[in-house]
């Protein structure tokens, strides 16, 4: 039997990230963007729920799912003061949690993002950031200062041209898009001088995408550790070209990583030359009270699965607590989401999946 025929180990982490959303401002406008299920601010401020639209508008910026997602209110950015540390420290009393991870938009454009960090590290937290890497050059050394201790870059192409392809009109020009590039590798240069771990999540729709994932693997593989992200529409298409790439680079499964309490798991693959490649898919996870009569529980619609709790500040208004893009009527103040019935959902299912999963992976001859 060959290595890669054995079958893979598994281990199983419990969730305990908080997904932050930091900022709605961002300097690209990628045509299959989520925003983290809100609108696009700075098109919709003069509009109010349910007239938001997700179309778009001045900022060339979509939000995938605003459609049909019952959003009802548009984000602001969180400011680093008392008011963002007690924020953290209501969720860390209400659920298990030791790691913030700070979204957008994009957080490198934040005014105070080493703030951020500062305060999420004081309370104990670990502290990751998801950017494209469009002004992490400036404001990485004192985010790294303050303990920042990981950056998810997203990775859209290897050329200027790839990058200008899946930007709306307003901004998919070559030149503009070459900026954004030689950006992005300013920013892995300043995460590696300051020993901030650094990824490069690239989202692989089908085969056609192959050959620049490829390229990416080799571009940004000496640097970084590569995370082939599975395309949230494209499913199986997604997930055969995963494969290709794994048999054309001839990578070895290592391990399989299941969060429990999530629909997040990655197979660790280890390249012929001793680099880490990931491929990152979705399992089809629901909180067992929330989505069980959802209109969206069906393999086409949820394509997310549930996929944790995220944080929000609405503008002119609270923290909000979320747990589903696709569903962003289920959103509730922080103050409610602590004493709800929701939070305890959450706890319970977190606990009764980790102990589930647990089980099953210490079981010879059981299926995960």
């Amino acid at each position: 039997m060959k290595q890669h025929d054995l079958p893979v180990p598994v281990t199983v982490v419990a969730d305990s990230t908080l997904r932050i959303k930091v900022i709605d401002a961002c300097g690209l406008a990628c045509t299959f963007c989520h925003n983290e299920g809100t609108p696009v601010a700075s098109d919709n401020r003069s509009r109010s729920a349910p007239e938001f639209t997700g179309t778009p508008g001045r900022t060339g910026r979509v939000s995938l799912y605003l459609s049909t997602n019952g959003a009802g209110f548009l984000p602001e950015a969180i400011k680093a003061d008392p008011d963002f540390a007690l924020a953290l420290a209501a969720m860390r009393g209400s659920m298990a949690m030791d790691e913030v991870h700070l979204t957008g938009g994009e957080p490198t454009l934040h005014p105070d993002l080493p703030g951020l960090v500062r305060i999420a590290r004081r309370l104990g937290l670990r502290v990751g950031v998801t950017s494209n890497g469009e002004n992490g050059a400036d404001v990485l050394p004192a985010c790294a200062a303050e303990g920042l201790d990981r950056i998810n870059l997203s990775v859209f192409g290897t050329t200027p041209q790839e990058l200008a392809a899946v930007q709306a009109e307003r901004l998919n020009s070559v030149g503009l898009a070459q900026r954004k590039l030689d950006a992005l590798r300013s920013t892995v240069e300043a995460a590696v001088r300051c020993g901030v771990k650094v990824s490069a999540n690239i989202v692989i729709p089908d085969s056609a995408h192959v050959d620049r994932v490829l390229r990416i693997v080799e571009d940004f593989g000496r640097d970084v550790i590569v995370r082939m992200l599975v395309s949230l529409e494209d499913g199986g298409r997604s997930l055969a070209a995963m494969q290709e790439v794994v048999n054309t680079l001839g990578a070895v499964p290592e391990r399989r990583i299941i969060t429990a309490g999530t629909s997040d798991q990655r197979t660790r693959y280890r390249l012929p030359g001793g680099r880490e490649l990931y491929a990152k898919s979705i399992r089809p996870v629901r909180l067992p009270e929330t989505c069980a009569d959802c209109r969206f529980n069906n393999d086409r619609d949820c394509q997310e699965g549930y996929y944790g709790v995220r944080l929000y500040r609405a503008a002119a208004g609270p923290f909000m607590v979320g747990v589903c893009i696709r569903r962003m009527d289920l959103c509730v103040s922080l103050g409610s989401f602590v004493m709800s019935q929701l939070c305890r959902e959450v706890t319970t299912f977190r606990e009764q999946e980790m102990a589930r999963l647990t089980a099953l992976s210490t079981t010879p001859g059981s299926v995960l």
